[in-house]
């Protein structure tokens, strides 16, 4: 063999590893829970393991949690850009790019996260929430939802009045109007800075799910939670960049969708189970974890009524109208 043909082998050979990262490549993943967050420990971690025996160890991970690589607000950005080859996004995260994937965050659409989970589901196999995610570079592999997000606060609110001019943690515009049709002030905080913001009184209260209390400590900065309402939900949308997926054979490709049809099930249900072993342990420390009454929840509902109006005004009308039927056609199912 000439040298010129064992260069061109060479090169060759670099090609084709290339155009496959899955034969020489550990995928690098962002995400910005930290590890011992239910998301991480029943979701995130179990996929990439569950990827990593389906195909003999041809696929591993490079991890990086706690918005390690990129800020929760920035991971899609870390993906295109190639400093990420996935990420886990939170959706309501990114909605000026992904406006659509923001119908989750509407109030009062799901019970639990198993129910929602599977519209989600649903909705990315194929459709317009689909076709948006490809859209911004990135394959979607699996989605989920936290359970129904609940208010957590210092005081008990109940009531509208009670919500009157109150600073309230939200995530994304949508969650923002429904603080706003209650009367209070939407702030958009990530995650990992509300502890601090309560604790400092720059925030009144906070609209979270209660499955994901205890990775943020919330429970330590307020006195009164909330466990029945239903103040809109949150998504999670594993992706990878488009150009890699595509490169990747179709036995890893399935291999990482079939891995995330399982996931996506066991983190919903294993949110589900966590919430009622939390609310006894939080009202064993003395925490006023309380139900709304029936004429409450009836004020609320209409209060936050208009917030899926408006949603559908401002994420272009027809387009929006599609995606909340669809939504909420496979809620029914």
């Amino acid at each position: 063999m000439t040298m010129m043909t064992k260069a061109l082998a060479a090169l060759g050979g670099v090609m084709t590893l290339a155009a496959n990262p899955a034969l020489a490549e550990t995928l690098s993943l962002g995400d910005f829970q930290s590890t011992s967050h239910i998301v991480s420990v029943e979701g995130t971690t179990k996929w990439m393991a569950a990827v990593e025996e389906a195909t003999g160890g041809e696929v591993t991970f490079d991890h990086f949690p706690s918005q390690q690589a990129a800020k929760s607000k920035a991971q899609l950005d870390a993906v295109n850009s190639g400093i990420l080859d996935a990420a886990l996004l939170g959706a309501l995260y990114h909605s000026e790019t992904l406006p659509l994937n923001s119908v989750v965050g509407l109030p009062g659409y799901y019970g639990t996260a198993v129910e929602g989970t599977r519209a989600v589901q649903a909705l990315l196999k194929e459709g317009p929430l689909r076709d948006e995610l490809l859209a911004a570079g990135v394959t979607p592999i699996f989605g989920f939802v936290l359970p129904p997000y609940q208010v957590l606060a210092k005081t008990r609110l109940g009531m509208p009045a009670d919500w009157d001019a109150l600073d309230i943690r939200t995530s994304g515009a949508t969650q923002a109007m429904t603080a706003r049709s209650l009367g209070g002030v939407g702030i958009s905080i990530p995650g990992p800075e509300v502890y601090t913001a309560v604790e400092r009184g720059r925030l009144d209260a906070v609209l979270f799910p209660l499955a994901s209390v205890p990775g943020y400590k919330l429970n330590e900065v307020v006195s009164h939670i909330s466990t029945n309402g239903s103040f809109g939900g949150y998504s999670f949308v594993m992706v990878v960049r488009s150009d890699l997926f595509d490169g990747l054979s179709p036995e890893v490709q399935e291999a990482m969708i079939t891995a995330g049809d399982e996931i996506a099930v066991h983190v919903a249900q294993a949110q589900d189970d966590s919430v009622d072993d939390l609310i006894q342990q939080w009202t064993d420390e003395g925490i006023d974890t309380y139900s709304f009454t029936e004429e409450e929840l009836a004020t609320l509902r209409d209060g936050m009524a208009p917030v899926t109006e408006d949603w559908v005004s401002r994420m272009g009308g027809e387009a929006a109208q599609e995606v909340l039927d669809l939504y909420q056609a496979a809620m029914s199912e």
